[in-house]
């Protein structure tokens, strides 16, 4: 099966990666060569400078861009990937955009002859790196048990959530959840410095409880040390947040918590934080806690 990557970074370049470890023939295109070709180097294999070199001989597509708009100027352009792939192949776009770019790249492909299915990611940069994303996807049956070799190449599990756009709707959900116990932590991570507790000491007791989750065991400590470097960058939060309120706005759902944190975000990315990961949320809940 020949493969081909678009958008090498930090989670495209090591899901990449992991496919020629398991032996695809892979071609990849990154809008900055001398990262394309760094990666040929590391992974030996084939770095090209046009997505229509990158995808012309492909039988699957996997994308992992920015935005929407990264993702329409890579699919759907004069020099997009469906106008040059092959009757028969197959589109995944990995990256989390809204639900209803992904019924416009379905319909797109369908009138080139190609399958698509919507298929973003959660795990972060290190899921990446350990070739253990979680992948939600959204399309048919047959397509997703055809690109299952493809996704045990760098995820840990893929569930099939419904038709074209599910898979971007189950991620809305994720980015939620991640929200949530992002607020609450730092809540907790306030009081628990208020009262003197130790934070290490606090995890190891908390993690393995009702309370434990991905967030306490691995940024509690670094939140109550006020830092905040770790990857996943808020600008990026803000979209998907972004995406899921407009969702929820189109099922008359009004989620205040959700929307709070957005916010939060915003003013943090105002101030200079914008490069940040989600757990600088925690200066946000301080400032508000302690006025």
């Amino acid at each position: 099966m020949k493969v081909s990557f678009i958008g090498l970074g930090v989670m495209g370049f090591p899901m990449a990666g992991h496919l020629t470890k398991y032996g695809f023939d892979v071609t990849v295109f990154n809008r900055t060569h001398t990262k394309a070709q760094e990666w040929a180097t590391q992974y030996q294999g084939k770095a090209v400078s046009t997505v229509e070199e990158c995808v012309k001989d492909a039988d699957v597509v996997l994308l992992c861009v920015g935005n929407d708009d990264d993702v329409r100027s890579m699919t759907t352009s004069e020099l997009g990937a469906l106008r040059f792939m092959k009757a028969g192949s197959v589109l995944v776009d990995h990256t989390t955009t809204s639900a209803s770019l992904s019924e416009e790249l379905s319909q797109a492909a369908q009138q080139v002859q190609v399958e698509f299915m919507d298929a973003p990611v959660s795990g972060g940069q290190s899921g990446a790196e350990n070739g253990v994303l979680t992948i939600m996807c959204g399309g048919s049956q047959p397509l997703f048990n055809k690109l299952q070799p493809v996704f045990n190449a760098y995820g840990k599990s893929s569930v099939l959530m419904g038709e074209v756009g599910q898979g971007q709707r189950a991620k809305m959900v994720n980015q939620i959840c991640i929200a949530g116990a992002l607020r609450g932590l730092s809540e907790g991570l306030l009081l628990a410095q208020e009262s003197g507790l130790d934070i290490a000491n606090l995890v190891n007791c908390l993690k393995n409880g009702a309370a434990g989750s991905w967030q306490m065991e691995n940024r509690a400590v670094t939140m109550s040390e006020n830092e905040y470097d770790f990857g996943f960058a808020i600008d990026w939060m803000i979209k998907d947040l972004g995406f899921c309120l407009d969702e929820a706005s189109k099922h008359g759902l009004n989620l205040a918590h959700t929307k709070q944190t957005y916010d939060d975000y915003v003013t943090l990315a105002a101030a200079g934080d914008n490069r940040m990961d989600t757990s600088v949320l925690h200066k946000a809940v301080q400032k508000t806690a302690k006025q």
